[in-house]
């Protein structure tokens, strides 16, 4: 095994704690604007670490499928960011108040 396969290794187990991490807080969020944040976190969480526990088997992928899928990572990378900016300023606003 290489040394890039440890590290893969490394970040779902990463991934596994965020999303438990992201899971036992959405109870705190139950509505309201952070809520409805938090929920599409929650959902980016999971394709994210579904992604990261699937990395070692993308070698047996057609080129195609491979180039649509890290498209996709993208794409959904770019919401969870825009999704965390919203929130974060939510949070600021309300502590402003």
């Amino acid at each position: 095994m290489d040394i890039a396969n440890y590290i893969f290794i490394l970040a779902a187990l990463f991934m596994a704690y965020c999303m438990y991490l992201v899971i036992s807080l959405r109870k705190q969020f139950s509505g309201g604007l952070v809520g409805k944040y938090w929920k599409s976190l929650t959902i980016l969480v999971v394709i994210f670490t579904g992604g990261y526990f699937a990395l070692p088997f993308f070698d047996q992928v057609p080129e195609e499928i491979l180039r649509l899928t890290v498209a996709g990572v993208f794409l959904f990378g770019a919401f969870y960011v825009l999704i965390t900016i919203k929130l974060i300023k939510s949070i600021i606003e309300a502590f402003a108040e």
